[in-house]
């Protein structure tokens, strides 16, 4: 049986080799191509997608999987090998049902609309985007079509991002979820706001660059094999554990668009360089889902990031990049950066009112795939949960409905993995200051080698081997579970305050 594993080994590698050099050519897409090319380079990705899908789905896959199954499950069911059939037979039993030529018009057709949502986002004119993303919320119903058993249509792409999860199951820990952080930001506008005008003038983009840059080095970003971009809208993609480019986007005038969005996506790409080596070109390497993804992203991002033990270390070098910044202090500084403000922009908004921002686009996407919602209503619609779920109406596309890049590429079923990832991070987080109890000294000193470690062992290294519920479940001992992230946000504010 070792030698048809073997079989199976090569043929993941090959495949893994071409997902790889589809990444790339996706990551050059969002930050290098000449916009003239999307038609060219989605008819590249389409045929890629095409020799992945006929190399994933052939008969000899089918039959090497089966005869190994047996060998499998007298294996270690925690083991390497025996987690690499699994996954792989689950991989390929999904993709079986979905056509090649589905793959392919998906690719061509992602590849012109994010040119087109770029523009779009531009101007600010949703008009522009319309035909394109009515194309993709074609064939995203048309994927769920191939999946006729499931409970609910939107299951059927939840799974693609988030292994194991149902409809049922995000809404239920949403419904519980959403009740608390409305009383809680109910209770904080009720009080003085803070200031957080001097985040808000001139900082130089080279300085806040550069200040990034050393930040992420200190967290333990691996320049070998990264690099950093500018790209609209930031994101992190990577072609295997030795290759995990990341991007960000500076704006002129407000420090935390660089600030947290360079940590952010340094978060994922830490967590992309961490899986094992033995895990390389088998399909296993990577994250266990997009929702673990976000809790590393958020965890470095938010609960180091914003934490104010972070900032005792470096709030003297950032006042010495920006001089602007010498007679605020640090008090000041920390409750400026964590200031609670309903806002029209996800990226930018505060983590009490984060998650309103992700239910928001969760409901909206379960419509478009029950048919309960025409694209072309979107706009109206979006503006119309904003003042429902934030008390605030986007004044225009840009700051609404377009403000997100996900659509274009196709990924309907992702919003709610950022949210999952939110309440995953704090249950991590108390579980790593459990084992490591004089962490908030480690961070106030600039030293992150112990957490990263820790993330390494237990998060990281696993790479796909098991579904995200399975992998909360080893490592805290519950599935995911919103009361420790309330935990934190209420102590948290209460503190910044007085509640």
């Amino acid at each position: 049986m070792k030698e048809k594993l073997q079989q199976l080994k090569e043929i993941l590698a090959e495949l893994a080799d071409l997902n790889g050099a589809a990444a790339i050519l996706g990551w050059d897409q969002q930050t290098y191509m000449p916009p003239g090319a999307a038609e060219l380079r989605g008819n590249q990705l389409g045929t890629l997608g095409r020799i992945v899908h006929d190399k994933g789905t052939s008969p000899e896959v089918g039959k090497l999987l089966e005869e190994l199954k047996p060998y499998a499950a007298g294996l270690d069911p925690d083991s390497d090998d025996a987690r690499l059939v699994k996954v792989t037979a689950k991989d390929y039993e999904k993709a079986l049902r979905v056509p090649a030529d589905h793959i392919v018009k998906f690719a061509e057709v992602t590849a012109v609309a994010q040119g087109a949502w770029v523009e779009a986002r531009q101007k600010s004119d949703f008009s522009i985007f319309l035909p394109h993303l009515e194309k993709v919320v074609e064939l995203r119903r048309e994927y769920v079509s191939f999946f006729p058993e499931v409970d609910h249509p939107y299951d059927a792409i939840l799974d693609d991002f988030e292994p194991g999860m149902k409809t049922a199951d995000v809404k239920a820990i949403f419904d519980g979820l959403r009740p608390k952080q409305v009383e809680l930001i109910k209770a904080i506008s009720q009080k003085p706001q803070v200031d957080d005008g001097f985040l808000h003038q001139p900082f130089d983009e080279k300085k806040q660059w550069d200040f990034g840059v050393e930040i992420i080095t200190k967290f333990g970003y691996d320049w070998k094999s990264g690099r950093q971009d500018k790209a609209p809208h930031p994101f992190t993609q990577g072609a295997g554990r030795t290759d995990v480019r990341i991007t960000t986007r500076v704006d002129p005038n407000f420090l935390n668009p660089m600030l947290f969005g360079t940590m952010h996506e340094c978060g994922h790409a830490l967590y992309g360089l961490g899986s094992a080596p033995a895990l390389d070109r088998t399909g296993l390497d990577g994250g266990a889902s997009l929702a673990v993804h976000e809790s590393q992203s958020r965890m470095w991002e938010n609960l180091v990031g914003r934490s104010l033990p972070m900032w005792e270390c470096f709030y003297p070098r950032l006042q010495e990049v920006f001089p602007q910044l010498k007679n605020i202090p640090l008090d000041k500084f920390y409750k400026g950066i964590n200031k609670v403000q309903p806002s029209f922009i996800r990226v930018e908004a505060d983590e009490a009112t984060y998650n309103m921002h992700i239910m928001l686009r969760l409901e909206i996407e379960i419509a478009l795939m029950e048919g309960k919602v025409a694209v072309k209503d979107l706009p109206a619609l979006w503006n119309a949960k904003m003042q429902e779920y934030l008390g605030v109406t986007p004044p225009n596309d840009a700051k609404g409905v377009l403000q997100d890049i996900h659509w274009s590429g196709g990924m309907v079923g992702y919003f709610s993995t950022y949210a999952l990832g939110n309440l995953m991070s704090a249950q991590l987080w108390e579980k790593i200051n459990q084992q490591i109890p004089n962490l908030p000294d480690q961070v106030r000193a600039g030293k992150f080698e112990e957490l990263l470690g820790w993330l390494r062992a237990n998060i990281h290294a696993h790479g796909r081997k098991f579904e995200p519920q399975e992998l909360i479940q080893k490592v805290t001992g519950s599935r995911i579970d919103p009361a420790p992230y309330m935990r934190y946000l209420t102590k948290k504010y209460s503190e910044i305050y007085g509640l």
